[in-house]
This record gives C-alpha cells, structure tokens and sequence, in this order.
C-alpha cells in the first residue's frame, strides 16, 4: 500500500516495524481479553510498551488501529495449497479455515473483529478487504479446476471459495456446533459437489 494512505497503512522497517508489531500484537491481545468496546490506545501503547504519543500519532482511533491489523492478518495467512484437484485444493482451504477458527488465540480474535464489524463502519470495511484477499488468494484453484474440466467454464470461483468457509463460520458464531476436521472436509466436499453441478455458474465466471 502506498505512502499516504490512511493511519497505520504505511509499510514502516527498521524501529518503526518494531513498535508496529508490537502495537498488533498488543491489539490482538486486548481484542481477544476485551473485545472491540474495551479497546483503548492508551491501553494498548502500555501493553506493547511504547509511548501514548507515538501511538495517538500513527494511529489516532481504535478503528484506524483495527484496520491496520487486519492488513497485518491478511498478509501474514498462509498460502494457498495447490494438490491437483479442486477436492484436495478446497479441503485444504477449510482445514486451514477449520484451524484458525478453534485456534484458541485466533478463534476468540475473529470472534471480536467480526462483532466489532457490526457496529463500527470502518472495521467492517476493513474486515471485508481482510477476506477478499484471502478469496483472491484462493480462487486460482478454482479456475485451474475449470482448465481442468472438473467444473463448468463459467463458474465464479469466488463463490466457490466462499462457499467452503461459510459453514465453518455458521457453527463458529451461530450454532455452537462442534467445528471439527471432519466438518471442514464435509464443507469442502459439498462445495465440490455444487460447483460440478454447476450451480456457481454466472456471467462473470472464471473472470472474477
């Protein structure tokens, strides 16, 4: 992103990436103990052990904060997996989905960032571009499967990829349901199972 942008967007070196990852760090751990309400820069700034001042002027809201580190979340996921087929490409995508959500750090750090996005416009946006990234980051799959023939030309791969981890977020934050590999692998396949079928055929297709 470039110089310029809004608050805590700037891709700092040196010192500067020190005192902003400690800041995210200290961020994810108040988020997790708190939640988005109890977020205070002050706060914050002790934790990670850096001056209120530095803090206020890099950042300046809790929001601008929040946003910085989804940024940080996005570019730090790990990669997409590429086995051959679109099963064992989307399986992978809900393990690593099924992974972070029980992860006992990230699954409570989710949990806050998708509460604060419904009450806080910026999070939110902030939080849209967080999964868009990873969307686009895992949609090749999707369209190497229709180079493949495994699924009709036409198929929107972002749909696709959405639709692996929609239900792994459903028992994660709706039905309390256990969210085990198993159901990561069920998610996966049925996926698989719509794709074939045809129903993720749109006009925009493998162009999205």
């Amino acid at each position: 992103m470039a110089d310029g942008g809004e608050p805590g967007t700037v891709r700092p070196g040196g010192r500067t990436a020190r005192v902003r990852e400690a800041v995210l760090r200290a961020a994810e751990d108040a988020l997790t103990e708190q939640g988005f309400s109890g977020l205070d820069l002050a706060d914050i700034a002790r934790r990670a052990d850096v001056g209120k001042t530095t803090v206020y002027r890099r950042w300046g809201t809790v929001a601008a904060l929040v946003a910085d580190l989804l940024q940080d979340m996005a570019e730090q996921s790990a990669p997409r997996t590429e086995t051959g087929s679109l099963l064992g490409d989307l399986t992978a995508n809900a393990l690593l989905v099924q992974r972070t959500l029980t992860d006992p750090r990230q699954g409570p750090l989710f949990k806050a960032l998708i509460a604060a996005a419904t009450g806080d416009a910026r999070t939110a946006a902030a939080l849209h571009r967080f999964y868009d990234i990873r969307v686009r980051e895992w949609a090749p799959c999707v369209r190497q499967a229709v180079e493949r023939g495994e699924v009709p030309q036409g198929t929107d791969a972002h749909e696709v990829v959405r639709a692996v981890s929609a239900p792994l977020y459903y028992h994660l934050l709706i039905s309390g349901d256990r969210l085990d590999e198993t159901t990561a692998a069920r998610a996966a396949e049925a996926a698989v199972t719509a794709a074939r079928a045809g129903v993720y055929v749109t006009d925009r297709g493998t162009k999205a």
